[in-house]
């Protein structure tokens, strides 16, 4: 069996989260997304056998072969990573939800690669660490992109997400999700109805899941270190 680990990884995780949802008084479901990026289609394979139904890939070239080699998978594909423009008429259509939008060109170019009819579902990425090398809106602009997002027909902003800083500070990444749910709630204060929140992976995912996360994004905590 590839990654005979994952079970009791995925029992931890369940476990960690249950702890640190109650210490923030927290109820509603929270998403696991395997992170599979760099690893063969029996990583993903395994996370399903594992009980985990979302897999996410940071670039569309590797994440578009496994599709092709599982077809048959039930499984929910998410595109996790920074996606380029140019890239996106590969995207859409091919991923349960994109976390990395964080431009109007590049929402403007989903929705135009949308079939008639469908719908993309989307996260807008937020830059809430302040720092230069990371994608994302800046918070203070988001609510002007949100905005000019809300009339396009093909896409469905469903919520927001961040990473926060490389770091072991537990209050600075605190600082940063804490940052992203109130972006959330005064978004939603002007009509945006946001109900996902992607912010946490394998350094920092308790905390995020303290801070109101709906959605994690781990590789490292359930498939090991990356040999890549």
């Amino acid at each position: 069996m590839e990654f005979p680990a994952l079970p009791g990884r995925v029992a931890q995780v369940r476990e960690t989260v249950a702890r640190c949802q109650a210490s923030g008084g927290w109820t509603h479901p929270v998403c696991i997304v395997a992170v599979t990026k760099t690893h063969g289609p029996e990583a993903v394979a395994a996370a399903v056998s594992a009980g985990l139904s979302d897999v996410g890939e940071n670039r569309v070239q590797e994440a578009l072969p496994k599709q092709e080699a599982l077809p048959d998978l039930a499984v929910q594909w998410h595109l996790i990573g920074g996606l380029q423009r140019n890239k996106a008429r590969h995207a859409a259509g091919r991923f349960a939800l994109i976390h990395s939008v964080d431009r109007a060109d590049l929402a403007t170019e989903l929705d135009r690669r949308m079939a008639l009819g469908a719908r993309q579902p989307v996260l807008v990425q937020v830059n809430c660490s302040d720092e230069a090398q990371k994608g994302g809106v800046a918070p203070g602009e988001l609510p002007a992109l949100l905005d000019a997002l809300a009339p396009l027909q093909s896409l469905e902003v469903c919520g927001l997400m961040t990473m926060s800083a490389f770091t072991d500070d537990t209050a600075e990444q605190r600082r940063a999700f804490r940052r992203l749910r109130e972006l959330r709630e005064a978004a939603e204060l002007s009509g945006h109805r946001l109900p996902e929140l992607s912010m946490g992976m394998s350094a920092d995912y308790p905390v995020a899941v303290e801070e109101g996360a709906t959605m994690i994004r781990l590789g490292t905590v359930l498939f090991g270190e990356r040999t890549q």
